[in-house]
């Protein structure tokens, strides 16, 4: 018998670097969408949980019967600050006082409620000689509600 005449064995080329894979794509695109998917999902979850727990809170300021007027106003006002320094990064809301803080809570409805109408005594209630009236207090809540509810309703 003959010795068959067999070729020297061939490796295959290596593999190249460029282009990638298909699956390497995908991930390119996929990756920093899930990124932005989950941050808008955290901010949302955030915002919801912050706004959901103020309206428990103002129900709670509202029922609470020991309390006179001026913690009533001193407990919305730091209610609103908080709700808007967990909704809003923290240098837009945190420093602001007065009129600018009324600006602020203006920005999010439509006819400047804070600054020109009922929102106006969490800027100077406090320094005033008589505290503010069982009227002024009830339209306060339901200007609370109001910005709670439009804080929801935001991005």
């Amino acid at each position: 018998m003959e010795p068959l005449p067999l070729k020297d064995i061939h490796l295959p080329s290596a593999v190249a670097f460029w282009p990638p894979a298909p699956g390497w794509w995908l991930l390119a695109v996929l990756l920093p969408l899930l990124v932005f998917l989950c941050r808008y999902l955290y901010k949302r979850i955030r915002r919801q949980t912050a706004v959901k727990t103020a309206a428990k809170l103002l129900s709670g300021i509202r029922r609470d019967s020991g309390a006179d007027a001026r913690q009533t106003l001193a407990a919305l006002s730091a209610l609103l600050r908080r709700v808007a320094i967990s909704t809003a990064p923290r240098s837009d809301a945190a420093s602001l006082r007065g009129a600018a803080w009324l600006a602020y809570l203006d920005q999010s409805l439509p006819d400047a409620p804070f600054s020109q109408g009922p929102g106006r005594c969490l800027a100077d209630g406090h320094y005033r000689q008589t505290p503010p009236a069982d009227a002024e207090l009830v339209a306060l809540f339901e200007l609370c509600e109001r910005w709670l509810k439009q804080q929801a309703k935001k991005r």
